[in-house]
């Protein structure tokens, strides 16, 4: 396999297709709902939580067999089903399309693969091991959780608002790196969960 190229996607306003709602569509599906993506899901069957997801306007679920017009206006598909015969056939008909596509669980059948995450907020950490083990990369989640505890959440937020006010400044641009750079440092970070305490209790286990 060719080295994989890393990247954050911006999928809001952009038509996702999931075929396949049970128990494991639902956790891929529920991956997406923040994203502001408008899903749309098709499968003979779908779990409680796909179907209030649904009933809330959430997404647009179609209780029938998949059809290859399911594609057509597609940014995205992940297909997580049961039949290796349907799984295929999805992932042709969306390689003739140009639809980037993910058949969960069978890498040679992915264009993509849904990294574990740590999630802080803004701050995201993605970690893949190229579908080779995904157990590796929930055991490398866990850990990097510890290390990058609650607290994060708030200071990058912080961070966000202060860069903003910096590059507006009239500091020459030097200077402005040198001052982004300081705020990023371990130092500011302590400081920053030392005047939340009981952030800094969760957070400072690193």
């Amino acid at each position: 396999m060719t080295s994989l190229f890393p990247m954050f996607l911006k999928l809001e306003g952009r038509q996702v297709l999931v075929v396949g709602a049970g128990h494991v569509g639902e956790s891929k599906i529920a991956a997406l709902l923040e994203t502001g993506a408008r899903i749309r899901v098709v499968s003979l069957t779908a779990t409680d939580s796909v179907r209030a997801w649904a009933s809330e306007g959430k997404l647009q679920l179609e209780l029938r067999h998949f059809t290859s017009s399911d594609l057509d206006q597609t940014f995205l598909a992940i297909v997580a089903t049961s039949s290796r015969t349907l799984n295929q056939r999805v992932y042709g008909e969306a390689q003739a399309r140009g639809v980037l596509c993910n058949v969960v669980d069978v890498p040679d059948l992915c264009d993509f693969f849904y990294p574990a995450v740590v999630r802080r907020g803004d701050l995201q950490i993605a970690i893949s091991t190229s579908g080779q083990s995904p157990s590796l990369a929930q055991k490398i989640r866990h850990q990097l959780e510890k290390q990058f505890g609650p607290g994060y959440a708030t200071w990058v937020a912080e961070l966000g608002e202060t860069r903003k006010q910096v590059l507006a400044s009239d500091l020459s641009r030097e200077r402005k790196l040198d001052l982004l750079h300081s705020l990023a440092s371990r130092e500011a970070l302590e400081a920053a969960l030392a005047e939340e305490p009981a952030v800094a209790a969760k957070g400072a286990g690193q």
